[in-house]
């Protein structure tokens, strides 16, 4: 298995995408464009929202053709609007074209899930709280797309299964029950000699009760709760654990969460259910 340890490791991705796309060549580009022409092309925004995946539109161009020259007029996490132009790319015609689609794709994404996030962090403006992404990703895709909500103004949460301990209503029913399944990862993490943060999923008060009674975790996760029922449950928990509300929580609701005081809202939507940012990549004309 493929250790993926930082934001940076989605560089390892883009040769499998652009096999993905060209195969054994992009016979539309090489039939019609003669090898050493060259020309520019320049992404148009046809939208409003926050602009994301320029630095990775960069390291995409890089890996096909070190030689194309990219000049950035918007930057990531900077509003932009209907007619904006992001960048020009300078170089082979050849490269622009091979190139274009899987920018494109990426750029769209990432600027759509940016653009939505900022949607409810606007949201939560004058409280404590904060929004955290999931594991609702696009395989593939997860550490751009977990960027994207860091360039919106949102937090990560874990990266994967590995840098973080998340016991959820499976492994408790699994491990037979909240004490089992608590004091099961606290051994394991001693053994392993690892230092990684434990968050337990309650799914109603008896089992907050029970977490409580335990102890030995550092997040509690309210999972479906309603806003008042949320309230109560940060009054009992009383600062002792961090506290995250999730399930089904939207833009319209998110603000009734916050104010019952929980430190994070967790959002599958940001990655799960978001419309690309429009935008294209168009020759310019001599």
């Amino acid at each position: 298995m493929t250790e993926i340890t930082g934001f940076n490791d989605y560089k390892k991705f883009i040769p499998l995408w652009f096999a993905e796309d060209i195969g054994d060549g992009d016979h539309t580009t090489l039939s019609s464009i003669p090898e050493n022409a060259l020309g520019k092309s320049q992404l148009i925004v046809k939208d409003n929202g926050i602009l994301a995946g320029v630095e990775a539109a960069r390291e995409i161009f890089k890996n096909l053709d070190p030689t194309l020259q990219m000049t950035v007029y918007r930057h990531d996490g900077e509003d932009v609007k209907y007619g904006d132009i992001a960048f020009v790319v300078e170089g082979k015609i050849r490269s622009l074209l091979q190139t274009e689609r899987l920018m494109l794709n990426i750029m769209q994404r990432m600027s759509g899930i940016a653009t939505r996030t900022h949607e409810y962090v606007k949201l939560l403006q004058g409280t404590k709280t904060q929004v955290l992404d999931t594991r609702k990703t696009t395989p593939g895709l997860r550490l751009l797309e977990k960027e994207a909500v860091r360039i919106g103004g949102g937090v990560n949460h874990r990266t994967g299964l590995f840098d973080m301990i998340l016991l959820k209503d499976n492994h408790v029913d699994f491990a037979g029950g909240i004490a089992n399944a608590i004091h099961r990862a606290k051994d394991y993490l001693k053994q392993k000699g690892k230092n990684l943060k434990i968050e337990i999923e309650v799914r109603n008060f008896d089992e907050l009760q029970q977490v409580i009674d335990t102890g030995g975790v550092d997040r509690i996760m309210l999972d479906n709760f309603s806003p008042e029922n949320t309230r109560k449950a940060v009054q009992i928990i009383n600062l002792r654990y961090e506290t995250e509300s999730s399930g089904g929580i939207t833009l319209e609701t998110i603000r009734l969460y916050a104010e019952c005081g929980v430190d994070y809202v967790s959002v599958g939507a940001l990655t799960h259910s978001v419309k690309s940012l429009d935008m294209s990549f168009k020759a310019i004309k001599n």
